[in-house]
C-alpha cells in the first residue's frame, strides 16, 4: 500500500493537549452551573456572550415579535426547509413499528417505541447563526412526539436571533432561551431554581459544547458527540480542483479547529486542488477562519487505488463525506464509518446542511464507526413487554428457567419460576432445587 500525505494537520499530540484544556474548562463551569443555578448561568451568559436578563425563557410576545422582524422570502425558505426535513423524519418514523408475536402457544413478546418525554436542542449561533439546526433537532423530535422540547441558542449582536427563533417556534419548540455554550446545555441538563431538566440533550455546538454533553452523558441522554465539523472529499480524474477546494473550504469556514481532508488517486488532482485552494482563500470573506481550520487541521492524501482510499476513508471515519468519483455506488456498498455520504458531483454538503432533507447533526471525531447521526429514532425508546397467557406456557417457560437460574447459582430467581410451576403445572419444586424436566415430573 502506497499512501502519501502531501498536506498534514496539527500532530495528534498539539490535539490532545487542546482537548485537555477544554475539559477543565466544562468540568468547572458545569460544577458552577449545578452549585449556583439561575446566577451561574447569568453570569457565564454575561462573560461569553455580553448579555443577560432577568429570565432566559422567551415568553411568547416576544417570540412573535421576533418573527416579525424575519422578512417574507426567509420565512418562505424556512418553510421549505422544514418541510423537506419533515417529510423525511416522518418517513423514517414511520419504518419504525410496535410488534408483538406470539414465539411459541401461550407466550407474547413484542415492544413499544416511546419518545422521550423531554429534550433540549441546542442551536449554535456563535460565529453563524445556525438556523438550520434548530430544524434538525426540534422539528425531528416533534414528529417523534416528544412532548416537552426545550429549545436553546446563543443572543446574536445582543438579542434573540429572528430567524433563529422562527424555526425552533415552526419547528415545534414548547420552550424557548436565548442561551449560548456550555451554559445553555448545562442549564437544560442539570436545571436551575427556573429551568427544569430535560432528559435528552441533542444538537451540533463547538468544542465546549461537544465536551459538555460528553460529561453529562449519563445524567441525561445524548444524541451523540457532535463537535467541529469534519468534511472528507474521496475524489478521481472524474473532477476538477474547482469542485473539490470548495468542497473543502465550504465547511472548514466553520471554525478555526474543522478538519478538512481530500483522499484522492490522482496527483494531478491533488496538486491542482492544494493550488485552487490558495487562489480561493485570497478572494472568500470567511478566508481568516478557513484559512486557520485548513492549515492546521487539513489533510491531503494520495493513494494508489480505490480500495486504499477507501480503507483510509473508513479508518478516518468524518463526518460529511463527499464522494466523486466513476465508481460512487461502490463507496456508498463499502463504506461502513462516516456520518454521511454526499454522492455524485450535483450533490454536496451545504445542501445536507441546510434543505435537503436528511438531518445534519453528524457523529465527529470518529464517533461514526459506533453511530450514525441524529434522526426520529433518536428520539424513541424501544421498548420491550412479555406476557405469558396460558398455564401449559407458564409451566414450560418456567421449567427451563428454574434450571437457568440455578445453574448460575440464583436460588431466589429460580423460585420465582418454581413458584409458577408449582401453581399452573401442578409440580411440587421444593424452594431452591431446580425444576424437573417434565417428562420425569409426569
Amino acid at each position: 500500500m502506497t499512501i502519501e500525505y502531501l498536506k498534514t494537520s496539527k500532530p495528534q499530540d498539539e490535539r490532545a493537549e487542546d482537548d485537555a484544556k477544554v475539559r477543565a474548562t466544562v468540568e468547572a463551569t458545569l460544577k458552577d452551573i449545578e452549585t449556583r443555578g439561575d446566577a451561574a448561568i447569568s453570569d457565564l451568559s454575561q462573560k461569553f456572550d455580553g448579555f443577560t436578563r432577568p429570565s432566559f425563557r422567551l415568553s411568547e410576545s416576544e417570540i412573535e415579535a421576533a418573527m416579525q422582524k424575519v422578512s417574507t422570502r426567509d420565512m418562505e425558505d424556512i418553510r421549505f426547509a422544514q418541510t423537506q426535513v419533515r417529510n423525511f423524519a416522518e418517513a423514517q418514523r414511520a419504518s419504525m413499528t410496535d410488534i408483538e408475536v406470539e414465539t411459541m402457544p401461550g407466550v407474547i413478546l413484542g415492544h413499544k417505541n416511546i419518545p422521550v418525554q423531554s429534550v433540549g436542542c441546542y442551536v449554535p449561533g456563535g460565529k453563524f447563526p445556525m438556523v438550520a439546526s434548530a430544524h434538525m433537532s426540534v422539528l425531528t423530535a416533534s414528529v417523534a412526539g416528544v412532548p416537552r422540547i426545550v429549545a436553546s441558542a446563543p443572543p446574536v449582536n445582543g438579542e434573540p436571533h429572528p430567524a433563529i427563533v422562527a424555526a425552533m417556534k415552526m419547528g415545534g419548540a414548547h420552550e424557548i432561551y436565548v442561551l449560548g455554550g456550555i451554559q445553555a446545555v448545562g442549564a437544560m441538563a442539570v436545571g436551575t431554581e427556573t429551568i427544569d431538566p430535560v432528559h435528552m440533550l441533542v444538537g451540533p455546538g463547538n468544542a465546549f459544547v461537544a465536551e459538555a454533553k460528553r460529561q453529562l452523558y449519563g445524567r441525561v441522554g445524548i444524541d451523540l458527540f457532535a463537535g467541529p465539523t469534519e468534511t472528507m472529499v474521496i475524489a478521481d480524474d472524474t473532477v476538477d480542483a474547482e469542485l473539490c477546494a470548495t468542497d473543502l473550504l465550504g465547511q472548514a469556514e466553520h471554525g478555526y479547529n474543522s478538519p478538512a481532508a481530500m483522499i484522492t488517486n490522482s496527483r494531478k488532482l491533488a496538486e491542482e486542488t492544494l493550488r485552487e485552494i490558495d487562489r480561493l482563500l485570497e478572494i472568500i470573506p470567511t478566508a481568516e477562519t478557513a484559512r486557520t481550520s485548513w492549515e492546521e487541521y487539513g489533510d491531503m492524501i494520495l493513494c494508489d487505488t480505490h480500495e486504499e482510499m477507501l480503507q483510509v476513508a473508513n479508518d478516518m471515519a468524518y463526518e460529511h463525506v463527499q464522494i466523486m468519483t466513476d465508481r460512487d455506488d461502490w463507496y456508498l456498498e463499502k463504506m461502513h464509518s462516516y456520518g454521511a455520504l454526499f454522492l455524485g458531483p450535483r450533490t454536496n454538503v451545504a445542501n445536507g446542511d441546510k434543505v435537503i432533507g436528511t438531518n445534519h447533526t453528524l457523529p465527529t471525531k470518529k464517533a461514526g464507526r459506533y453511530t450514525g447521526g441524529l434522526w426520529v429514532g433518536k428520539f424513541l425508546k424501544t421498548h420491550s413487554y412479555q406476557k405469558v397467557t396460558t398455564d401449559e406456557a407458564a409451566t414450560l417457560i418456567g421449567e427451563y428457567g428454574s434450571r437457568l437460574c440455578m445453574l448460575e447459582g440464583f436460588v431466589g430467581h429460580a423460585e420465582q419460576c418454581n413458584v409458577r410451576v408449582r401453581r399452573y403445572g401442578g409440580i411440587n419444586v421444593p424452594y431452591g432445587a431446580a425444576a424437573p424436566y417434565r417428562e420425569a415430573a409426569e
